[in-house]
């Protein structure tokens, strides 16, 4: 004696490939309010980041040896101080 078991599966529907509903991919005025209030925030933050930037010295090394203010406020001339050698690896 043997047993047939019949599955039954129902078809796939061509209307929805893949579960993807009639509104999928497609986006809502609210999405695109999102967009543009995230774009005027990244315009603005890269606006105050140039600003913040051209305040940045180029070096951050100490001050050239110029004139220095004496404690009375009468202006003394700096030592004159020797520039440093750079060492080579070798």
């Amino acid at each position: 004696m043997t047993f047939t078991a019949m599955v039954a599966q129902p078809p796939p529907m061509p209307d929805d490939p893949g579960g993807r509903g009639e509104d999928f991919g497609k986006s809502s005025p609210v999405g695109l309010l999102v967009l543009l209030v995230f774009l005027v925030a990244v315009v603005f933050l890269a606006r105050s980041m140039s600003k913040h930037l051209k305040r940045v010295p180029a070096s951050f090394d100490e001050e050239p040896a110029g004139k220095h203010e004496a404690p009375d406020g009468d202006e003394e001339p700096a030592a004159e101080e020797k520039p440093q050698e750079q060492k080579n690896g070798a």
